[in-house]
């Protein structure tokens, strides 16, 4: 996928002109433009062919490879001096002709003058408009706003309106105009999310400390990070101790403790002590560099609502024109009357119809929606998933790390026939020694609190039994740390197994010698998070897990969850999830919650699949559908809140479009609107949608989901 940023390009439909010509082209696979940012991403060979292509249908679109600079071109405010001085001349001109009247002007050579007025006031107001009309037809795509603006004001010209024609053009071009502004506020909104990216690394060399392109970095060498920066690159601290910022990453300005040994982010903030890192990714795969082209690369999936709009537009305006073709000709030849008053009436059709309204203001709400989430640390993969998110019903939670904390303590130790407690923790700890899991962590600890030391050599082949425990060779001995279910599948007798937290038990040469209870609490915010997320809209809550039955009950009680399912092995996770997913007719379109690595084959089943506090992890990145960087699960509600507000914006913008067209397509059909009507309408019309549109990029909706 290839990404230009597109300069010039200040019409809407020529956006989606362009991206309808790249599509058509032989070896482009796919090609989207976002007009909110001015992008287009492209998935075709030479990129020479690509930026020739757009020249061919707009000469007026300049097209620049990405790879030209390293982030995306600021969008200011496009300057008002030279067009602003033309239709203001324009306006004046105008002014004159309405001023002196038709009488005046009647007199002889005066008429001349008149035309002289008239035509140069049109041709200053819509010099681009014209332009844009002929660049049109010259690349065979004979139908566009431009066109509807040339057909209705050269008609409105030939039957003598000429103040409605230059008045038309006039105001057509101001509101063009002042929507452009209204989109370049927008643009820097949405360019705001990106501005966490480093623009410079202080690399460690044996001459001193230099600054350099966090690019030029590569893995393993040493940066300095002073109080007040932002962090370039992944990496370990070695020296030093302060508080960092992750605001720019997560949305949350909580700042969190680093020392030597712990990890840092590229775009966090360094905010009290000088560090000293060793860079673990190269700028191109660190967590800033995959949260800007998170951001990006939405606009490729295009919501339903986009593609319809962009499709109707395709259709829209040329049966706009043979609809106005229809009403000028037809009902004089059938029934007789005026020429005049009919053409008129199908000019006033044309103003009214231009699709600037939807074509604008629906891709830029999506995109403010996404740039909105994104400054809350939630990134969604484009706008099909916000709106499959809008629609949510059901969501199913992950426990361990989702739910609760995932940091596990030991908080009771009993050994059985024969065995002491000390005896156990430390078959335990020599089970557990080259395990992974969070439980195999907390009773090395345990044990090594305890005073317990282990001598590796004397343990040997060591197995992970997948969603049941591990087996190891200790001193002889065959040692068995898990679950219930491993219990069982060995035949192993034991007693009670109701524990309302989770246990692991441990047989010795199977025989049952005993259990350690490890507990893992509760979440501080996720009881919040389920009521946000039943004041959003969502009808069942429901919880998947590989630990016992009692401890997921009692973690289920307490959230007011509305079922769990316990005991699952991982293949048991994703069975059951798809017979969740089978009954869509009950429980609707559906979520999944997860960690993002263990739970990939899940997430990748979901309708749509949120991968929580997974700050650098590929596999959870690449997996989910939406990203959220941070491990609270009141995240979760936020994005739907999002998602919700802004389809509900979108909708509105197409409901406001069709009703304001609707009647006063009516109206001029009848003959009770004129071009002035009609232009304020389809104009202030456009301005209203993309101002609604704004409120997508402020904190509504998702942030205050949880409130």
């Amino acid at each position: 996928m290839q990404t230009f940023d597109l300069r010039h390009l200040d019409c809407p439909t020529c956006a989606v002109k362009i991206e309808r010509g790249l599509n058509r082209m032989d070896g482009v696979m796919d090609a989207a433009i976002d007009f909110a940012t001015l992008t287009l991403r492209v998935s075709a060979g030479d990129p020479r062919r690509i930026i020739d292509a757009v020249g061919r249908i707009d000469p007026a679109v300049a097209v620049i490879p990405r790879a030209m600079h390293a982030t995306p071109p600021s969008s200011p405010a496009p300057p008002l001096n030279r067009r602003g001085i033309f239709l203001l001349t324009a306006a004046t001109l105008l002014f004159v002709v309405l001023l002196a009247g038709e009488t005046l002007f009647a007199r002889g050579h005066l008429v001349v003058l008149q035309w002289s007025v008239v035509l140069a006031a049109y041709l200053l107001a819509g010099w681009n408009v014209w332009r844009g009309a002929l660049h049109t037809i010259r690349a065979r795509i004979f139908f566009d706003e431009n066109v509807l603006m040339v057909i209705a004001t050269v008609g409105a010209l030939i039957i003598g309106a000429h103040a409605e024609a230059v008045g038309v053009m006039i105001f057509y071009k101001a509101g063009e105009l002042l929507q452009e502004r209204v989109l370049s506020r927008s643009r820097r909104a949405i360019r705001s999310v990106l501005a966490a990216r480093p623009d410079l690394a202080v690399r460690m060399t044996p001459a001193g400390p230099v600054a350099v392109a966090p690019e030029t970095v590569n893995i393993g060498e040493t940066i300095l990070v002073k109080t007040g920066e932002k962090v370039p690159l992944d990496g370990d601290v070695l020296t030093g101790r302060s508080q960092v910022d992750t605001s720019p990453l997560t949305g949350e300005s909580r700042p969190r403790a680093v020392a030597p040994g712990d990890a840092v982010m590229a775009g966090q903030i360094n905010r009290t002590g000088l560090l000293t890192v060793r860079v673990t990714r190269p700028f191109a795969q660190s967590s800033i560099a995959r949260m800007m082209d998170l951001v990006e690369n939405a606009v490729a999936r295009k919501a339903r609502t986009e593609q319809f709009i962009t499709t109707f537009a395709r259709y829209y305006t040329p049966a706009v024109v043979f609809a106005a073709a229809a009403i000028a000709l037809a009902p004089p030849l059938i029934w007789g009357g005026s020429f005049h008053a009919w053409l008129y009436r199908a000019l006033v059709l044309l103003v009214i119809s231009c699709p600037c309204a939807l074509v604008v203001s629906i891709p830029l709400g999506y995109f403010g929606g996404i740039g909105n989430a994104s400054r809350q640390g939630i990134f969604f993969k484009g706008a099909s998933f916000m709106d499959a998110l809008a629609g949510l019903k059901t969501v199913v939670f992950d426990k361990t790390g989702t739910l609760t904390r995932g940091v596990f303590s030991v908080n009771q130790v009993v050994g059985l026939n024969g065995y002491s407690g000390a005896q156990l923790l430390e078959f335990a700890a020599a089970a557990e020694y080259h395990a992974s899991h969070p439980i195999a962590h907390s009773i090395l600890t345990a044990f090594e609190n305890a005073g317990g030391r282990l001598n590796s050599d004397h343990i040997t082949a060591h197995t992970e039994l997948a969603g049941q425990g591990v087996r190891a060779a200790y001193q002889g001995r065959t040692i068995m740390v898990g679950n219930d279910q491993l219990l069982h599948l060995r035949q192993i007798p034991h007693g009670r197994c109701d524990f309302d937290t989770t246990v692991a038990h441990i047989a010795v040469d199977d025989e049952y010698v005993g259990y350690i209870l490890i507990g893992d609490q509760v979440k501080d915010d996720a009881r919040q998070a389920i009521t946000a997320l039943r004041r959003v809209g969502v009808d069942h809550i429901v919880m998947l897990t590989g630990d016992n039955a009692c401890a997921a009950q009692a973690v289920a009680r307490q959230l007011g969850l509305d079922g769990f399912h316990a005991d699952l092995l991982p293949e048991g996770k994703v069975a059951r999830f798809d017979r969740i997913h089978d009954q869509r007719r009950h429980f609707g379109r559906i979520a999944f919650v997860g960690d993002g690595i263990n739970d990939a084959p899940v997430i990748a089943r979901a309708d749509v699949g949120m991968a929580m506090g997974v700050l650098g992890a590929d596999a959870a990145i690449e997996t989910a559908d939406v990203v959220l960087m941070d491990d609270s699960p009141v995240k979760v509600a936020e994005a739907v809140g999002v998602a919700k507000s802004t389809r509900a914006i979108v909708w509105q913008n197409i409901i406001l479009a069709f009703a304001v067209k609707a009647v006063f397509i009516t109206f001029g059909a009848f003959g009770l609107a004129t071009m002035w009507e009609a232009v304020f309408a389809d104009v202030g019309t456009a301005l209203l949608a993309v101002v609604n549109t704004t409120r997508a990029m402020g904190g509504w909706g998702g942030s205050k989901a949880a409130d």
